[in-house]
This record gives structure tokens, sequence and C-alpha cells, in this order.
């Protein structure tokens, strides 16, 4: 006995079980371990050695019919909820004028059939349930030190809302009747709904760890584990089962400083096969059933979009804006669609403006967090089948202000990007531009009154989509680099083309794939058509020139 392993884990345990609460069963094993009690389990005899036999001195029974043996060690099967009466309990309802609830009246009937029928079948061991007396004082009247502790007022006030016996719900996984949301709540419900509330069961399994001859004294009552269920089949167990660990001790206090140990197993019983079988098909038919009312609500009709047309959904952000003069910056931005085959829904938004960040130092940049969401919606529909008609992608317009103590606000950059041709996650970082005024008089008045260049068009820092020449001038706009403006994009695309195996298939994925390239072309076009006819224009002026000796051809010198 001296080389015992004790557990001193004794922190809860959470458990989830979708199986009834009833169906628990924990079987608890107690034993005193003192002086005497190692005297039973010392060996009779060994060979070769003439011990005495000590099993012969084991006390005779008392008066009650008892033995001390049986005073001393204790096992039992108890279920959930199982009320089994303490030598207190016992003592104290059988007194008619002790029983003041039909609770303990209900109590008293039952001690009286236990004592005629003798089937008492615990002495040490006993329980509390959730109606008990003893489980709400000991929820009220916690105590956290070992000091004399005054509830607190607001411990009185809280003692009130109970978790445990709200309208009497079933504990076995039953659907809660009461409304979720109250639109119209009152002062009562708001002063007693302001907590969360889960229906909540306790069950405490004791000890009478007294003296023999000496049971039925509170302050021998000894709390050997609690258990605690709510409605949703989450079982917390304090302490933890014993299993393979070692027991748990407990010392008694007073002049005989005694030592007991205990166990805790579960030992609920397993289903039968024919009983798991049953239950997975109800199971199923529940979830079927939950399936059909889900799909009710949804509906069968999937939406899907015209024949030849693409519709794309955009889930953006506005991250960050980093490496402005100023503080307390704000984002401007816009969607631009291209006049041509794009559209959107009439309440569609297309722009939006962030809140007023103030910005942070990281390492030798300011930066201001904005993480403003925004979303948007967009329809394309091609109609032009000619190679020549180059699709559009939408372009992603931002302004970037400052703000100051005097509500005066600053334009600190210009910038535009491309949205993304291909589905999924991007992160787009667009370094911006202001327009800048030379002259002292002109910062100063930046500084002091706020006032700055603006674009009349937001649309002009590319190329707008009102432009209808051949090529757009900015000779003599002075512009001033600035800081830069991080968006996240999550992009999705929907198209019949994507599933469909037809003629329009293979028409919608070559525009699709026109699309996607559509900044690449036209950024390679551009260079190409400007280095032709600079080299058209060499030339003319060399042709032009007088003859001064053999020339060497101009070619193209591997650029293309």
């Amino acid at each position: 006995m001296a080389d015992t392993v004790w557990n001193t884990d004794t922190g809860e345990a959470v458990y989830r079980s979708r199986d009834p609460v009833r169906n628990l069963r924990l079987r608890v094993h107690l034993q005193r371990i003192t002086s005497s009690n190692f005297l039973h389990y010392q060996p009779a005899a060994q060979d070769g050695k003439d011990l005495i036999d000590l099993a012969t001195f084991r006390p005779h029974a008392t008066a009650s019919g008892h033995r001390p043996d049986e005073d001393e060690e204790e096992e039992l099967v108890i279920g959930w909820q199982e009320k089994l009466f303490s030598q207190f309990e016992v003592d104290l309802y059988q007194n008619e004028a002790a029983c003041q609830s039909p609770l303990d009246q209900q109590y008293r009937q039952d001690i009286l059939k236990l004592e005629d029928s003798g089937r008492r079948k615990n002495r040490r061991i006993f329980t509390y349930t959730d109606c008990d007396r003893f489980t709400n004082l000991e929820e009220h009247c916690r105590k956290m030190t070992t000091a004399r502790e005054v509830p607190s007022f607001l411990v009185e006030r809280m003692a009130h809302v109970r978790r445990r016996r709200q309208d009497r719900r079933g504990m076995e996984g039953g659907i809660l009747k009461s409304r979720i949301v109250n639109w119209e709540p009152s002062e009562d419900f708001i002063k007693s709904h302001h907590v969360i509330n889960t229906p909540l069961q306790t069950m405490y399994i004791m000890a009478d760890l007294g003296p023999c001859g000496k049971l039925g004294y509170k302050h021998y009552e000894h709390v050997l584990c609690t258990l605690k269920v709510d409605s949703n089949g989450v079982i917390t167990v304090k302490p933890d089962f014993t299993g393979l660990k070692g027991p748990y001790r407990i010392e008694t206090e007073g002049e005989k400083q005694e030592l007991w140990k205990y166990t805790i197993d579960n030992v609920s019983s397993l289903a039968q096969p024919e009983e798991e079988e049953r239950e997975q098909r109800v199971f199923k038919d529940l979830y079927g059933r939950h399936k059909e009312y889900l799909s009710s609500l949804v509906g069968t009709d999937f939406e899907m979009t015209d024949p030849g047309a693409l519709r794309l959904f955009v889930n953006g952000e506005v991250v960050s804006a980093k490496g402005y003069e100023y503080d307390n910056l704000y984002v401007h931005f816009f969607v631009e669609l291209p006049t041509t085959n794009w559209s959107s829904p009439a309440a569609q938004q297309l722009s939006g403006i962030t809140q007023t960040c103030a910005t942070k130092s990281l390492g030798m940049d300011k930066v201001a967090y904005f993480s403003y969401p925004f979303s948007f919606e967009a329809s394309f529909l091609h109609e032009d089948e000619s190679a020549e008609a180059l699709p559009k992608w939408p372009v992603l317009y931002c302004e970037v202000l400052s703000l100051d103590f005097w509500q005066r606000y600053r334009v600190e950059g210009y910038g535009a990007a491309v949205l993304p041709a291909t589905p999924g996650s991007h992160t787009l970082t667009v370094s911006t531009w202001r327009p800048l005024e030379l002259g002292t008089v002109a910062e100063l008045r930046r500084f002091f009154i706020g006032g700055s260049l603006e674009l009349e068009d937001l649309s002009y820092v590319r190329v707008p989509g009102t432009f209808k020449g051949e090529r757009l001038s900015r000779f003599g706009l002075r512009t001033e680099t600035t800081g830069s403006v991080t968006f996240r994009l999550h992009c999705l695309q929907q198209s019949r083309a994507f599933m469909e195996s037809s003629a329009l298939r293979r028409r919608m994925r070559s525009v699709l794939d026109r699309l996607g390239g559509f900044s690449q072309q036209s950024s390679i076009h551009n260079v190409l058509e400007a280095f032709r006819r600079a080299r058209r224009r060499m030339q003319e002026a060399r042709e032009s020139l007088p003859e001064a000796g053999p020339r060497e051809p101009l070619g193209d010198h591997g650029l293309l």
C-alpha cells in the first residue's frame, strides 16, 4: 500500500455524447487507508518464518450488525440522478416534522420503505441530485478561500439567474422551443437573460468519512465527484474518471487524520449492434428530413447566366496605405466598367470611401491599416465576334486624401489598376502620384490651408473611357510620386461556357483567354506600334540626307 501512485490531477474533464444521459453508469470504490486497515492486508504467514496470522485479530461485528471492515471499504454502481440517501438524511427525514416540502415528503416515504425492506445498499457513499437543497447551496455559497466569505450583492443577484432548471426542459437533446431572437424584449426579460443561460443539470457523488459508529454528521461529508450535463450533450466530470491512472486521495481533518482513497470509473453499458443500427437509421432519416427542409428554403433553381455572358463577382478589401506625407488618411475608390459589353445591376454600388485612419510607424514608412471591405458584381456579354474586337476589363481607381485637425483635406495621390482577369485571390499594390505645383507658395498653401491641385476626372489617371482620340497627351503636367495602396481581391467568375462542350464553349473560352491577356496584349501592341513609327521616321530622314558614303542598312538588331 505504501507504493500506491496517487492521482493528483483533480481538474475537470469535458465529454460529449449523443446517447441519452440516463444510460450513464459510474462505479465508485471507496477505501480507508489507516494502520488498522494495513493489518488486513499483511500476509498471514511466509515460508520459513514464524509469523502470527493477523487475520485472527479481526474485530467482531458491532451491535448494529455491520462489521468495521465493511465501513472501511465500499463499492457502488450509480446511475445518472440516482438518489442514494446519506445517514444524515435517513435520520432527518424519519422525523415527519422536518419534512417541509413535497420533495421532503417523497424522500420520507422512500426512506421508510428502504428501512422496512432492509434493501439499503449504501452506507458511506451517497448522492445529491439536481433537485436537492445541497445543489443550490453549493452553487450559491461556493467559496474560493478558507476564510469566512460573505456573498456580495452581485453573487446574491446572480444566484437567482439559475442555469440548471429552466422550464424543466428535457436534457436529452430535445429541441428548444423558445424563440431565439426577441425583437421587443421587456425590462424584466433583459434583466433575466443578459447572461449565457444554457440549461444545466448537476449531480454530486458524496462520501461520509466519519469514524465507525459516528456516521451522519455534516462536517464529515466530502464531495467525491461532480457531474454536470447540459442540453447539448456535454458532460463535465470533476475529477476525471480514474481509468488507468492511480486513485484519488482524501485526508480528513481533526484529531484522527485519516487517509482515504477512491476511484471513479465509467461502466456504462455499450450499445448492442441492433441498437446502433436502429440509431443510425433514425439519424439518417432525421438528416434526410433536415436536408429536404433546407432545400425547400433555398430552392432547386440555380441562377444561371445568359448564353455567351460572363458574370464577375469581386469581394475586396482596402488593406492599407503607406508612404504618404501627412497623417489621418482615407481612400476614395471606384470601379469603372468599360462602356461596351459590360453592365452591372441597377442597385449596385461601384464606389466607396474608407474611414479616416491614423498612421503608425513600420520601419521607415508610415502605414495606415483600413481593412475596409467592399463587393460588387458585373456582367460581360460578348457580342462582337470579330478578331479585331479586343474586349476590355474593369479598372479600379483610387484617390488617397488626408484630413487635419481643422477638417481640411489634401490630395495625397491618385492610382489605378486593372482588375485581375483570372479567378482566385489576388493582392494588388497600386502606386500613386499627385499633381505638383512648383513654388514655395504652393507648398505653404498646401500645408496651412490644405488646398492643392486636384483632378476633375479621376479616370484621367489612366486612359479615360470617354476618350475617343488616338493619343492622350499629358505634356506639361507635373506630378510627384507619393505612396501606395494595397488591395486584396477575391474574384469569382460564372459562365455557362465553363460547363458546356459546344462551339459556344470554345468561342467563350477564346474570349476569356483574350480577356486574361488583355493588359499584356495592349502593352505589347503599343510598344510595337511606337517602334515601327520611329523606325519609319528614321528611314525617311536618312533617305533625305545627301549621300556621304556607304551606310549600313537599318535592321531590327534582334529587338523583336
